[in-house]
C-alpha cells in the first residue's frame, strides 16, 4: 500500500458520491460511545464517520494515508464547532506500520478500509500494529463486504463493462456530475482492479471537466477473516451481516467486534 495508490483523484467529490454503508455511521457511533473513547479510525478519508463520532462527545483520533483526503477532512473540520474540533486528531500514515505512542479503548476501520490491503503479510502487520495500540481488552470493530460469488461471476462474464453508476451534484460548482464504473476481478487473487470517469457537465449540457479514479481491493471470505483475526491475539466477539446487528448471513456484510486477548 503506498501514498501514490491512495492518493485519490476523487478526493474532491469523494462526499458526494461515497455514502458509506446503510446504518453504518450511527453503529460506530454508539461503538465509540460505549467505548467511551478515545478511540482510533483507521482509514479515516474525509472524516464521514470521525466528525459523527466527535460530534456525538467522543475524542477521535483519525489515520490516514491518503493526503488529499485528510485535506478535505481537515477542511470539514474547521468548520465545525471549537469543541468538536478540539476533540479530534488526524495523522498521515499507513495502517500497516504506525505509532502514535499511546493506546486506546476502541480502534475502528470503517467503510471497507481494510481491504486496501492487498497480501496477507500487509493484513498481518496492520492487525499486530492495532492490537500494539489497544489498550488490555480493547476492542477492533471493522468491516468488510462480504464477498458475492455471482456478482463476481457476472461482473466477470461481461469483460470488466463499463456501468453507470448514477449522478449527483458537485457540491462545491453546483453542477451535475455522471459518474461511470468498470470492475475487473481476479478470482484466484481475490482482487477486484475498480476504474471511475466522473463527467461534469455545464448548463448547456457540455462536459466542462472530466476525472478518473482507480481502486484496488482485496476481497476477503468470512473464515479467512476470522483466521487472521484470531492469529493476530484477537477473541471474536460478535459477526453481523449488517449495521441492524443482524446474525451474519452471506453475501451482505462482515462486521466484526472482536477484543484483544
Amino acid at each position: 500500500m503506498t501514498a501514490p495508490t491512495h492518493d485519490r483523484l476523487d478526493a474532491p467529490i469523494y462526499d458526494d458520491y461515497q455514502t458509506g454503508v446503510a446504518g453504518d455511521v450511527p453503529f460506530y457511533v454508539e461503538q465509540a460511545r460505549a467505548a467511551g473513547g478515545p478511540v482510533l479510525e483507521l482509514g479515516c478519508g474525509t472524516g464521514r464517520i470521525l466528525i459523527p463520532v466527535a460530534g456525538a462527545g467522543v475524542k477521535i483520533v483519525g489515520l490516514d494515508i491518503s493526503p488529499s483526503m485528510l485535506a478535505v477532512a481537515r477542511d470539514k473540520i474547521g468548520k465545525l464547532p471549537v469543541d468538536v474540533q478540539r476533540r479530534i486528531t488526524l495523522h498521515e500514515g499507513d495502517m500497516r506500520d504506525f505509532a502514535l505512542g499511546r493506546t486506546f479503548p476502541l480502534v475502528t476501520i470503517p467503510y471497507r478500509a481494510f481491504l486496501h490491503l492487498l497480501t496477507v503479510e500487509d493484513q498481518r502487520r496492520a492487525l499486530a500494529c492495532i492490537h500494539r495500540h489497544l489498550d488490555g481488552g480493547g476492542q477492533l470493530v471493522l468491516n468488510v463486504f462480504d464477498p458475492s460469488l455471482p456478482l463476481i461471476v457476472s461482473r466477470i462474464a461481461d469483460g470488466g463493462a463499463p456501468r453507470r453508476m448514477g449522478a449527483f451534484t458537485h457540491a462545491g460548482t453546483g453542477r451535475l456530475v455522471v459518474a461511470w464504473e468498470s470492475f475487473v476481478y481476479d478470482l484466484t487473487r481475490q482482487m477486484l482492479d475498480g476504474h471511475f470517469i466522473f463527467d461534469e457537465y455545464d448548463a448547456s449540457g457540455l462536459v466542462v471537466e472530466k476525472r478518473y479514479a482507480a481502486l484496488t481491493l482485496r476481497w476477503v471470505y468470512r473464515y479467512e477473516m476470522q483466521h487472521l483475526l484470531e492469529s493476530a491475539g484477537f477473541a471474536i466477539e460478535a459477526l453481523y451481516s449488517d449495521f441492524e446487528r443482524t446474525p451474519f448471513r452471506a453475501g451482505g456484510e462482515q462486521v466484526w467486534v472482536a477484543r484483544k486477548r
